[in-house]
């Protein structure tokens, strides 16, 4: 009976979800190599997908049966269910009060959310403004623009990727770096800067400035600062509006709440640090901006179902009824790792922490790799206090060393680790190669993270036995590093 419940488990966290989420290897694994069940490997993925962990698993047997949760959700309250989950998400980040939460099957799919919190603002629609494009999910940048990103949704309904989604509002948008060619850091008032511009030049076209802040990139960047973000709202009010790239979910509760009582709409993800399975996600909306939400346009219908939106948003009853039980279970899955970790006190989570960033710059410095910086140069000299999320991932730029590994060298590497039973996140653009024999091509990296699931591991060891899981990790990172290296490079 247990393993038909396994199975079943594991079926349920395959559905439900885009293309992206079905098995494509023969082991049962996603695009992303994830697999929707536990097993043995060591993994620091979190930046890109996870594995479900033994806990999660066993936790989502036995949700699975007590709920009599079945493909079809035949009798299932799935209304019911997210209602309890939005409690949930509150109580666990202390949101403040009214804030209205919106599901959605990927981080992808919360940037229409987002674009629905803001529409109705100017004549002529929504110029969107993104910080760091290759810094952010890579179908971001359709979904940002108001267009179909794959080629269906996760209701199941067949689409034209990069069409327009009907009836939402016309949407421009604008894309500002978040790093030199050399792979530096802007400093904050640089992105603010950029912003000034691209808000005045959307305000003369009679379109509304939707700006895109970055807590947590794909190598933890946090941009622009908090008190940048203050001066533009003390400039320009309500004309402007702001949405929080989040879905990496490395952000602390304070700095939710902060962002919300400025009127930021928050985009997280159950799927990356929070250590649930992929595909999963929640937009946080603040009571001010779901006051002022437009009717629900018809192409929401085509990608969300009615329950998934706050009950009080006007065109909801459009949308259509029933439930999504791979969503729902992957939601539980990754709230049970939220939970957990948010019981965790601060001085072990802290510790546990400063463990990893220790052991994972000791791994860099073994491989003859350089880390990648996750703040601009202008704040280096209060790298100490620097938010505590900002230190549970680290980017390895491996270009040094006069290797000149490229982007496909390294993803060409991360795929054979994989062979020794070693996943680390996906390589991702954030530097380039000067010299002229490489002029153009993007520098080769990897990204070692750390997940909510690990964390809570780590903080139920002794700090010498954590220090020691850690320390084991690592070294089978460097050995399966080294093994997967090309001659040339060695």
């Amino acid at each position: 009976m247990q393993h038909d419940i396994g199975k079943a488990v594991s079926h349920l966290l395959t559905i439900g979800g885009d293309e992206r989420i079905v098995p494509a290897h023969a082991v049962g694994t996603n695009k992303y190599f994830s697999s929707p069940f536990p097993r043995q490997t060591v993994t620091y993925a979190s930046s890109t997908a996870n594995d479900i962990s033994q806990p999660a698993f066993d936790h989502l047997c036995e949700f699975v049966a007590c709920h009599g949760i079945t493909e079809d959700m035949a009798g299932t309250d799935y209304a019911g269910q997210l209602s309890a989950m939005r409690a949930r998400i509150s109580a666990a980040y202390g949101l403040p009060q009214g804030t209205d939460i919106a599901f959605s099957a990927s981080g992808t799919d919360l940037e229409y959310i987002a674009l629905q919190a803001f529409a109705g603002r100017a004549p002529k629609g929504i110029h969107n403004v993104l910080l760091g494009a290759d810094e952010v999910g890579s179908g971001c940048i359709l979904s940002a623009h108001g267009q179909y990103f794959a080629a269906q949704t996760a209701l199941g309904i067949p689409t034209a990727k990069g069409t327009p989604v009907p009836a939402l509002e016309p949407v421009s948008l604008s894309e500002i770096s978040v790093r030199n060619g050399f792979g530096d850091a802007f400093d904050s008032a640089v992105i603010v800067a950029g912003m000034h511009s691209e808000i005045e030049r959307a305000l003369k076209a009679g379109k509304f400035p939707l700006l895109h802040v970055v807590h947590g990139s794909k190598t933890g960047l946090i941009l622009p600062h908090l008190d940048d973000i203050d001066a533009l709202i003390t400039r320009y009010g309500d004309s402007i509006g702001f949405v929080v790239d989040a879905c990496q979910a490395r952000i602390t509760s304070p700095a939710v709440s902060a962002y919300l009582i400025r009127g930021a709409v928050v985009l997280l993800t159950g799927s990356k640090f929070m250590g649930g399975p992929p595909f999963s996600g929640f937009a946080l909306v603040p009571r001010q901006i779901a006051a002022r939400v437009a009717p629900l346009g018809e192409g929401m219908a085509t990608i969300f179902r009615r329950a998934e939106m706050p009950a009080g948003w006007a065109g909801v009853e459009a949308l259509p009824d029933g439930g999504n039980a791979g969503l729902s279970v992957r939601l539980e899955a990754a709230l049970f790792e939220l939970e957990r970790f948010q019981a965790l006190d601060f001085h072990d989570i802290a510790r546990v922490v400063e463990l990893f960033r220790s052991a994972s710059l000791a791994l860099v410095d073994r491989i003859g790799g350089l880390r990648v910086v996750p703040y601009p140069f202008s704040d280096r000299e209060q790298a100490g206090s620097h938010p505590i999320e900002m230190r549970t991932l680290t980017t390895v730029d491996l270009s040094g060393e006069g290797r000149q590994i490229d982007f496909d060298g390294a993803t060409a590497i991360q795929l054979a680790m994989m062979q020794s039973g070693v996943r680390l996140g996906q390589p991702v653009k954030c530097a380039r190669f000067q010299g002229p024999d490489m002029a153009g091509k993007v520098r080769g990296t990897l990204r070692i993270g750390v997940s909510m699931p690990q964390l809570v591991d780590l903080a139920q060891k002794s700090p010498a036995d954590a220090e020691a899981s850690l320390a084991g990790d690592m070294a089978a990172i460097g050995d399966a590093f080294e093994a997967a290296l090309p001659p040339a490079a060695i």
